[in-house]
């Protein structure tokens, strides 16, 4: 069976189920659905005939979109509905930063546009930033919030690609690393934990890869360590979360909380699950962001999440055979950078609900609520898609 055809068989399962066991008065959501698949066919198809690349990539995210979307509506119909329409904007962004990536030339000429840009995201973060969560992260324009450090960690790995491309623009190799630790340090002063780890991650990852300075390489480790320690020491949210994932059960009515229902949720579930709508997974704080892995496992069961966790792994794989297979430098870092940080990513997030790791508050990629993650998740494989034109007989 063609891979589009299960795509489609899929989505069609998915919203006939939430027609018939979650909202049967409402027939928009066949509607939606159909929708929804259709801009998945027209997607394929297009880079099909226009010979765009890797002609798996869009399929694989636009099915984890389908399963994030279903258990979205599952839990609340309107935020489920402005899913889809995050959708439909991610998918045209998807095409359009494709169209951009292969059009301009010499992307590894702009390393201290990628600088700057970073820091006036900041910058503007500190000065027009809400807290949530914790953390200052977010800014709203009246009804609308989005989260600059997602736009970022993009420029964050364009600026990484130009770096090692031309390793003179920055003078020396201590230059480089103060400027990736400054966003690092950033993001810790806006307490968004789980995002540094992430950069933090991409940098390490990079660095030993391309570099041969072992010695450095030893010391940005150390460094980590550093980080982690004086994390733990200096900020309260820090322990906090530390003491649920030691021991949740201790105080499993506040700190710990979250993390219980989530096992609970999970262990509810068995192998095959309770079915949709069948589950209380609404027992879950954050459960259609952070937990939303949890919230699959419940009414999907293990199987259900096992098969989130297979499609993650192909689209690395992908990822990684568009690396092994691009012949630019630069082009090739950008592609392993955009790999490493949604597989970082998920592994992150999946292994915080868990209990494999701390938990940390980011977003499982392409299935959790939000529009900021959402969107920048399909600008960032739009540049992959566009790296994968030129290794198109390879991956067909």
């Amino acid at each position: 069976m063609r891979p589009l055809n299960i795509v489609v068989i899929i989505n069609t399962l998915f919203f006939l189920l939430i027609y018939l066991f979650i909202d049967h008065e409402n027939m928009y959501i066949l509607a939606a659905g159909a929708g929804l698949t259709l801009v998945t066919v027209l997607g394929y198809y297009i880079i099909k005939k226009a010979k765009m690349g890797d002609p798996y990539l869009f399929l694989i995210i636009s099915l984890l979109s389908s399963i994030g979307i279903t258990m979205i509506y599952r839990l609340n119909p309107s935020t489920g509905l402005r899913q889809i329409l995050w959708y439909v904007f991610g998918v045209i962004l998807f095409f359009l930063s494709y169209v951009i990536f292969i059009k301009i030339r010499n992307w590894e000429s702009y390393v201290y546009l990628y600088i700057a840009g970073g820091l006036l995201l900041f910058l503007l973060t500190f000065t027009l930033g809400t807290t949530v969560k914790g953390a200052t992260n977010w800014i709203r324009i009246g009804n609308f919030t989005f989260q600059p450090a997602e736009i970022i960690k993009i420029i964050y790995v364009f600026f990484i690609a130009a770096y090692f491309t031309y390793p003179k623009k920055l003078k020396n190799v201590y230059i480089f690393t103060g400027i990736a630790y400054l966003h690092i340090l950033l993001l810790f002063f806006q307490r968004d934990l789980g995002m540094a780890m992430l950069f933090y991650g991409i940098f390490l990852s990079v660095f030993y890869v391309f570099s041969k300075d072992q010695k450095l390489l030893l010391l940005n480790i150390a460094g980590a360590f550093a980080i982690v320690i004086v994390g733990y020491y200096t900020m309260n949210h820090v322990q906090i979360r530390f003491e649920a994932w030691i021991n949740p059960w201790e105080n499993i009515a506040s700190r710990g909380y979250q993390i219980t229902q989530s096992l609970f949720a999970i262990a509810e579930g068995g192998f095959f699950g309770t079915g949709l709508g069948m589950g209380r997974p609404d027992f879950i704080p954050e459960v259609h962001t952070d937990f939303i892995f949890s919230a699959i496992c419940e009414e999907m069961g293990l199987f259900g999440g096992i098969g989130v966790v297979l499609l993650y792994f192909i689209l690395v794989y992908r990822g990684f055979k568009i690396v092994l297979h691009t012949e630019d430098k630069f082009k090739r870092i950008v592609a392993l950078g955009i790999t490493l940080t949604y597989s970082y990513q998920t592994f992150i997030i999946i292994g915080g609900v868990i209990k494999l790791i701390p938990l940390t508050g980011i977003t499982l990629p392409f299935v959790s609520y939000g529009g900021s993650s959402l969107v920048t998740a399909f600008i960032a494989f739009g540049i992959l898609q566009g790296i994968s034109k030129n290794t198109q007989m390879e991956l067909s």
